[in-house]
């Protein structure tokens, strides 16, 4: 899966001609500049926080800590350079998932791999076993980790019961979910740009109190990923093999690029031109893993905890003690709280757009039916011990990745004609391309 993910990651790199590289300021210049149709659709910006907020989980504190244990400093530099070829990856999937979507009777959109399998390839039955992946892997069973994450950090930090913990979830989840796309999308643009704006604050402070050990830092990274055949670092030496394979893994399953859960939230942006949603969809994973992943990177090799013995979460707490003192626990459980739950709300609205795939006609009963099966899964999670769910979780996630795959590398050719049409209207001085949809009927007529 790891060598599958970047593969297509290097394969849309070059095909595009490093959109990464080539218009690496053009993609925030375009985050805020997005309409809200008359209908009421969601701004651009409004979906790339959706996405986010399913990027940014509890894997942004305890996966970066455990790649840093297992595969050295050196992963650091691997998770860098994932992220980079993975801009590429998710520019694809955003485009496709606006080339291909629906509009819902509430003047919202709908689309990602299911869609863009169907309408693209003519293969509804891989839309469904997309469709049906998803909602198991992403709004079950992760959900249920999640909030697993919430109760655990909250008892750890303030002793809370985790039933208590779970209930107040549930509530806060309820309100949000059950008020749509719409009110997923409004508290996303609030919630995400503060907690993970907080959360790179606080790994700055980190940063310029230990201002003079920054060098050495970047050289134990540099000399871990690149360096002879083993560096000495942790609690015991790591191989650069160990840095590739642990940053890779680290920086794929981080921003999901590839995976064919994002693009589900950057079909809804209305936006005149499906190319610039691929755009504001790099910036996701920008975000993710240069920003977020490496403010934890930076907080642990500060920390001079790596040798401690410790890894995941209990490792990254154990780091932000020793660099921000006594408030160091309380900061994490708050980030740890914000991170889990908004990816919550993020993962629902993955499961609900495919479940309107799959029953398009199931109304507001079934989804009634739906999310209180969302919310019956917070309450397994927070009371439960989930290590089985976790195999579940990848074997479907592992369907999940393969069938956008197909679908993606299938349909590149078609990513590319949107691209060059794309950067045809900005090189003749349009601000905000419009697409054709006559020219391009052969795509909008399926």
């Amino acid at each position: 899966m790891v060598w599958l993910l970047l593969g297509t990651g290097i394969f849309y790199s070059i095909r595009l001609g490093l959109p990464q590289v080539r218009h690496f300021g053009h993609m925030f210049s375009v985050i805020f500049k997005g309409r809200k149709s008359a209908e009421g659709g969601i701004t651009p910006f409004q979906a790339l926080c959706t996405g986010l907020a399913a990027q940014v989980g509890t894997g942004n504190l305890a996966g970066v800590a455990t790649a840093i244990v297992s595969g050295g400093p050196g992963a650091i530099f691997w998770m860098w350079i994932t992220a980079l070829v993975g801009m590429a990856t998710i520019f694809g999937e955003a485009t496709l998932a606006q080339i291909f979507r629906v509009k819902s009777s509430d003047g919202t959109y709908r689309g990602g791999p299911a869609y863009y399998l169907e309408k693209g390839l003519g293969q509804r039955w891989m839309g469904v076993l997309f469709a049906f992946s998803i909602i198991v892997a992403m709004a079950f069973i992760f959900n249920a980790v999640q909030c697993n994450s919430i109760a655990a950090g909250l008892r750890g930090a303030f002793q809370l019961n985790e039933l208590y913990v779970a209930i107040t979830v549930i509530i806060l989840t309820a309100l949000v979910i059950f008020g749509g796309l719409r009110r997923i999308a409004q508290v996303a643009e609030v919630i995400v740009p503060l907690m993970a704006g907080l959360y790179i604050l606080g790994s700055l402070y980190v940063v310029l109190t230990h201002i003079s050990e920054i060098p050495a830092v970047f050289s134990l990274i540099f000399k871990s990923a690149l360096g002879p055949k083993q560096v000495a670092g942790g609690v015991l030496g790591h191989t650069v093999a160990m840095a590739f394979r642990y940053g890779v893994a680290r920086g794929l399953f981080s921003n999901e690029a590839g995976m064919g859960s994002t693009p589900n939230a950057h079909a809804t942006a209305d936006v005149r031109h499906p190319a610039r949603q691929g755009f504001t969809a790099m910036v996701g994973v920008f975000v993710d893993t240069i920003l977020i992943c490496t403010a934890t990177a930076a907080i642990i090799l500060l920390s001079g905890t790596v040798d401690s013995g410790k890894t995941g979460v209990e490792l990254t707490q154990l780091a932000v003690n020793a660099t921000l003192g006594s408030w160091g626990p309380t900061f994490i459980a708050i980030a740890l709280m914000f991170f889990a739950w908004t990816s919550i709300l993020g993962n629902y609205y993955y499961g609900e757009s495919n479940l309107m795939y799959i029953f398009p006609n199931c109304g507001k009963s079934g989804l009634t039916v739906y999310r209180l099966m969302v919310l019956g899964m917070l309450l397994f999670g927070a009371t439960s011990s989930v290590p089985l769910v976790w195999e579940l979780a990848d074997f479907f996630n592992a369907i999940m990745a393969l069938l956008n795959l197909v679908g993606i590398l299938l349909l590149s050719g078609v990513v590319i004609k949107f691209m060059k049409d794309y950067e045809k209207q900005i090189k003749e001085g349009i601000d905000d391309p419009v697409i054709d949809k006559e020219k391009f009927s052969l795509y909008y007529n399926r």
